[in-house]
């Protein structure tokens, strides 16, 4: 593990979980190192989330044989060249969403570490929210007919204070802000639901003094299945604490979401009576994604529960020389989210609508 922070506690304690939650487990787990920049914080990691050893140069993880699976939770600045050595050595590779700082990192990213061969997934968990999950399978089943509309926003209000410095708030580190922090999930869920995106109009901004990352991106966005949507994220959104939700409106029906209330999915069916209004389906029954492994109907999971559904499911592709997609992110899923956030950029910067060209 590289970072011993935010995510890499939730990485932590999926993989802690997995051997007795997901029972057989494809892979048992063995946390062997951890690496991070300070020496106090990452041997208090170390002791706290049972790791064999501690260091403060990932490089020693990079050279131990003994590691199979490399997970890079560090700060954005550092997912390039750990997790591409560690590919080039032979590790399968995680890495923290967003891929890179930029759409060329990211692309640089997932081309060298697609060539080794390993197994990549880039952690975009709010794939593997059960409602989530569900509603893909709903959309796949043609339920909704022809997809008219996506919108999707996260909305979070933890920024609204100057004196913040941490490495999100660095262009260096981190890229951008709000952009590649939420929006990030915003523009992967729209794929994942929705299918590619085809073109952008859109700008970010700033609106805290002497902050040098924006504070907000809003995006109108068209697909390449013709439908259209809209992508927002901000972080300044007072009184939203961790509100990521999406609608997606078809032909024959509806599905919303808000992950403030992660165990429910919102579906309307056109049945001819529209005054009944969407049904609220609780995501918890024993045929629902995920739920063998865990407790009876209306017993519901919690946000650290998606990160051990990703990592089973990428231990899984492991295991079985399995994919990781479609149900997981691929790093180029990762670089794919990483061009639309640019096009995005790049559309605020001219004011104009801008076409996404993907590189292959």
């Amino acid at each position: 593990m590289l970072g011993y922070a935010f995510m890499g506690k939730a990485h932590s304690n999926a993989f802690k979980k997995i051997p007795y939650i997901t029972w057989p487990p494809p892979l048992v787990p063995r946390l062997v190192g951890i690496a991070g920049r300070d020496p106090e914080a990452v041997t208090d990691a170390q002791e706290r989330y049972g790791y064999e050893y501690a260091t403060t140069d990932w490089r020693e993880l990079i050279a131990d044989e003994r590691i199979g699976l490399f997970d890079n939770s560090g700060p954005n600045s550092v997912h390039a060249e750990p997790t591409i050595a560690a590919a080039q050595a032979g590790k399968h590779v995680v890495c923290e969403k967003p891929l890179g700082r930029d759409a060329s990192e990211s692309y640089d990213i997932w081309k060298a570490v697609d060539a080794t061969g390993v197994k990549h997934l880039c952690a975009f968990n709010y794939r593997f929210v059960p409602a989530v999950r569900l509603a893909r399978e709903i959309v796949d089943a043609g339920e909704l007919g022809e997809i008219r509309h996506f919108r999707g926003r996260y909305l979070q209000d933890w920024a609204d204070d100057p004196s913040l410095d941490t490495w999100r708030f660095s262009p260096s580190d981190a890229g951008s802000g709000a952009l590649g922090d939420i929006g990030t999930h915003v523009i992967d869920l729209a794929r994942y639901l929705n299918g590619e995106i085809a073109s952008v109009s859109g700008f970010l901004k700033t609106f805290v003094e002497g902050r040098t990352v924006d504070d907000a991106v809003q995006a109108v966005v068209e697909f390449e299945n013709g439908s259209v949507g809209t992508i927002e994220g901000t972080r300044l959104a007072l009184g939203r604490r961790n509100a990521l939700q999406w609608e997606l409106n078809g032909s024959k029906g509806s599905l919303a979401f808000d992950m403030e209330r992660l165990n429910e999915l919102q579906v309307f069916r056109d049945d001819g009576d529209r005054a009944r209004g969407f049904k609220t389906v609780l995501v918890s029954e024993a045929d629902h994604p995920w739920w063998q492994y865990w407790w009876p109907p209306g017993h519901i999971v919690g946000w650290g529960d998606t990160f051990v559904h990703e990592l089973h499911h990428m231990l899984q592709a492991i295991a079985t020389d399995g994919d990781v997609a479609p149900v997981g992110a691929t790093f180029e899923d990762g670089y794919r989210a990483s061009e639309v956030g640019d096009a995005i950029v790049r559309s605020g910067e001219t004011g104009e609508r801008v076409q996404i060209s993907y590189r292959s």
